[in-house]
């Protein structure tokens, strides 16, 4: 690889890693706005890993919406973040899948939670966009909730 490709490639890191950051910090700003500007127009979103829904942004933005409603004070933080470039010939393409572990802290609720995120992600027009999300939660704990049992391996 030439270091123009290399360069390209970190560049596109980056990106990507800034795209996760901002899926984190719309949600926890519920600045839905900014959350619907993250995605390709025909992105999936699916939550059901983590007891709630799975459809287009929208919808799911507005699920989020009133489900967060009540827990004004959050902290959703996206840690081990792992990024596969598709590779075209040995240049990067307009393609990627993101994996990376989650800690979400409701602390007025008294709710910590953990799990996994996979992001599809396309390169467009506007820059690299989230086309895939899904949840999977791996463990809770809350007051009065049940201990889940240990999640099956990815």
């Amino acid at each position: 690889m030439t270091q123009r490709v290399d360069l390209a490639t970190v560049m596109d890191r980056l990106a990507i890693d800034e795209l996760m950051t901002g899926y984190a910090l719309a949600v926890d700003d519920a600045d839905w706005t900014a959350y619907g500007r993250l995605f390709t127009p025909d992105a999936h979103v699916d939550y059901r890993g983590a007891g709630g829904i799975a459809g287009p942004v929208g919808e799911v933005a507005s699920w989020l919406a009133r489900s967060l409603r009540d827990f004004p004070v959050r902290q959703h933080l996206i840690l081990n973040r792992l990024v596969r470039l598709e590779d075209r010939d040995g240049f990067p393409a307009d393609r990627a899948e993101a994996r990376a572990e989650y800690l979400n802290a409701v602390p007025l609720g008294g709710f910590l939670g953990g799990g996994r995120y996979r992001f599809g992600v396309r390169r467009t027009e506007h820059g690299w966009r989230l086309h895939e999300v899904e949840v999977r939660e791996r463990w809770r704990r809350a007051p009065g909730a049940p201990v889940p049992d240990a999640p099956a391996p990815d």
